[in-house]
């Protein structure tokens, strides 16, 4: 089956014009033309759009179109690992929540609150965490936390509560940008800091975008194995 731009686009609640620009940057093979020039798009191309629009939700954009040019390329084993390695991540992301849930848990079972007098400088929260200085002063200077000074040299001075903020943050990372995830990092940067159940409940609904997460990513691979090993038609 052929489509003319506009309708497949349409189809897809593109333009055609971003049609155009996604056959120019090599995420979708070139159109055929018609005897009058006009671009005529395949079920091949349609099961590219179909593949672009279910990676991005899940991995984004960027990581979406490196696996397009991949396919563009025949490096199909390439494709699957730079997907997998996004997986992983986001495996790593949910132990990390899992973790840290674990700890705030047994702070609340018992009625322990945070340690505001034991102050960490910035690299020893970056040892602590695995979180670069360079992250945690842009997270700082996004508003996603305050950090208190020392009054005699005007450093950074940290306390448990801003490990558990920056924990959080972490997880969050390499999410897909979206209205729900600016919403969650809103979340953690009013929270609360002496505010343990506070936390806990940002915690579970990290964890619920997470379990999100995975089920688009299992979605985003359906139609990425579809687009490398089509299905013949009887």
């Amino acid at each position: 089956m052929d489509f003319r731009p506009k309708k497949l686009a349409e189809k897809y609640g593109l333009s055609a014009n971003t049609l155009r620009n996604y056959e120019a940057k090599g995420l979708i093979p070139p159109a055929d033309r018609s005897a009058n020039g006009y671009r005529i798009y395949t079920e091949r191309h349609e099961a590219y759009l179909a593949c672009i629009q279910a990676m991005a939700s899940a991995f984004g954009m960027e990581v979406t179109s490196e696996v397009m040019h991949c396919l563009g390329r025949s490096e199909l084993d390439e494709a699957l690992w730079i997907v997998r390695d996004k997986e992983v991540m986001l495996h790593r992301e949910k132990a990390s929540l899992d973790q840290l849930v674990r700890e705030l848990k047994s702070y609340s079972e018992d009625n322990q609150a945070y340690d505001f007098k034991q102050q960490f400088s910035i690299d020893e929260v970056s040892r602590r965490t695995g979180a670069p200085k360079s992250a945690i002063r842009y997270w700082e200077k996004t508003g996603l936390f305050t950090a208190g000074r020392d009054p005699d040299n005007e450093y950074r001075l940290y306390h448990e509560a801003h490990l558990f903020k920056i924990r959080m943050i972490q997880v969050l990372q390499s999410s897909v940008y979206s209205e729900e995830t600016v919403n969650l990092k809103r979340s953690i940067a009013i929270m609360e800091l002496e505010n343990i159940e506070h936390a806990m409940r940002i915690s579970e609904n990290i964890r619920a975008y997470l379990h999100k997460t995975i089920q688009l990513q299992m979605r985003a691979v359906y139609f990425l194995y579809r687009l490398i090993h089509p299905v013949a038609k009887s």
